[in-house]
Protein backbone atom coordinates (compact mmCIF):
# COMPACT_ATOMS: atom_id res chain seq x y z
CA UNK A 1 0.00 0.00 0.00
CA UNK A 2 2.89 2.32 0.85
CA UNK A 3 4.58 1.53 -2.65
CA UNK A 4 1.50 2.33 -4.34
CA UNK A 5 1.18 6.03 -2.59
CA UNK A 6 4.85 6.77 -3.26
CA UNK A 7 4.67 5.64 -6.79
CA UNK A 8 1.55 8.03 -7.20
CA UNK A 9 3.09 10.71 -6.18
CA UNK A 10 6.32 9.99 -7.82
CA UNK A 11 3.79 10.26 -10.84
CA UNK A 12 2.30 13.54 -10.10
CA UNK A 13 5.75 14.84 -9.92
CA UNK A 14 7.07 13.75 -12.92
CA UNK A 15 3.86 15.26 -14.60
CA UNK A 16 4.18 18.59 -12.76
CA UNK A 17 8.23 18.80 -14.04
CA UNK A 18 6.67 17.66 -17.67
CA UNK A 19 4.16 21.02 -17.86
CA UNK A 20 6.85 22.86 -16.23
CA UNK A 21 8.32 23.41 -20.33
CA UNK A 22 6.72 25.82 -22.26
CA UNK A 23 5.84 24.00 -25.37
CA UNK A 24 4.29 20.50 -24.72
CA UNK A 25 3.93 17.33 -26.88
CA UNK A 26 -0.08 16.09 -27.22
CA UNK A 27 0.71 13.02 -23.99
CA UNK A 28 1.68 16.37 -21.66
CA UNK A 29 -1.07 18.38 -22.82
CA UNK A 30 -3.36 15.59 -22.03
CA UNK A 31 -1.65 16.07 -18.70
CA UNK A 32 -1.50 19.57 -18.36
CA UNK A 33 -5.45 20.08 -19.27
CA UNK A 34 -6.86 16.84 -17.78
CA UNK A 35 -8.30 16.40 -21.27
CA UNK A 36 -8.54 12.74 -22.46
CA UNK A 37 -6.18 11.60 -25.68
CA UNK A 38 -9.81 10.79 -27.77
CA UNK A 39 -11.15 14.39 -26.94
CA UNK A 40 -7.84 16.48 -27.68
CA UNK A 41 -7.50 15.02 -31.34
CA UNK A 42 -11.41 15.94 -31.91
CA UNK A 43 -10.35 19.24 -30.33
CA UNK A 44 -7.14 19.63 -32.78
CA UNK A 45 -9.44 17.71 -35.85
CA UNK A 46 -12.00 20.54 -35.44
CA UNK A 47 -9.18 23.31 -35.17
CA UNK A 48 -11.00 24.33 -31.91
CA UNK A 49 -7.95 24.23 -30.03
CA UNK A 50 -4.75 26.36 -31.07
CA UNK A 51 -1.88 24.09 -31.65
CA UNK A 52 1.13 23.58 -33.89
CA UNK A 53 2.13 20.77 -36.57
CA UNK A 54 5.77 21.61 -37.57
CA UNK A 55 6.64 18.66 -39.32
CA UNK A 56 3.07 17.21 -40.39
CA UNK A 57 2.57 14.87 -38.16
CA UNK A 58 3.73 15.34 -34.28
CA UNK A 59 1.40 18.09 -32.55
CA UNK A 60 2.69 20.63 -30.29
CA UNK A 61 0.71 23.08 -27.98
CA UNK A 62 1.99 26.37 -26.57
CA UNK A 63 1.50 26.10 -22.53
CA UNK A 64 0.46 30.19 -22.78
CA UNK A 65 -2.11 29.35 -25.63
CA UNK A 66 -3.41 26.34 -23.81
CA UNK A 67 -3.85 28.39 -20.61
CA UNK A 68 -5.49 31.31 -22.39
CA UNK A 69 -8.12 28.69 -24.32
CA UNK A 70 -8.82 26.98 -21.09
CA UNK A 71 -9.78 30.49 -19.39
CA UNK A 72 -11.74 31.58 -22.06
CA UNK A 73 -15.36 31.94 -21.75
CA UNK A 74 -15.51 32.39 -18.56
CA UNK A 75 -19.11 32.44 -16.57
CA UNK A 76 -20.39 35.16 -14.35
CA UNK A 77 -21.04 34.53 -11.09
CA UNK A 78 -24.51 34.74 -10.47
CA UNK A 79 -23.68 37.54 -7.41
CA UNK A 80 -21.70 39.81 -10.71
CA UNK A 81 -24.96 39.10 -13.13
CA UNK A 82 -27.46 40.36 -10.45
CA UNK A 83 -24.40 43.46 -10.22
CA UNK A 84 -24.63 44.36 -13.47
CA UNK A 85 -28.52 43.77 -13.95
CA UNK A 86 -29.07 46.36 -11.18
CA UNK A 87 -26.25 48.46 -12.90
CA UNK A 88 -27.48 48.30 -16.06
CA UNK A 89 -31.29 49.06 -14.82
CA UNK A 90 -30.19 52.44 -13.19
CA UNK A 91 -28.43 53.30 -16.20
CA UNK A 92 -30.78 52.90 -18.64
CA UNK A 93 -33.78 53.76 -16.19
CA UNK A 94 -36.27 56.26 -18.02
CA UNK A 95 -37.51 58.97 -16.42
CA UNK A 96 -41.26 59.67 -15.86
CA UNK A 97 -41.96 63.05 -15.04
Amino acid sequence: MEKLKILEQLDRIERLVRTNKNVLNFEEACDYTGISRSYLYKLTARGEIPFSKPMGKMIFFSKEKLDEWLLSHQRKSSDNLKAEAINYTFKNKKRFW
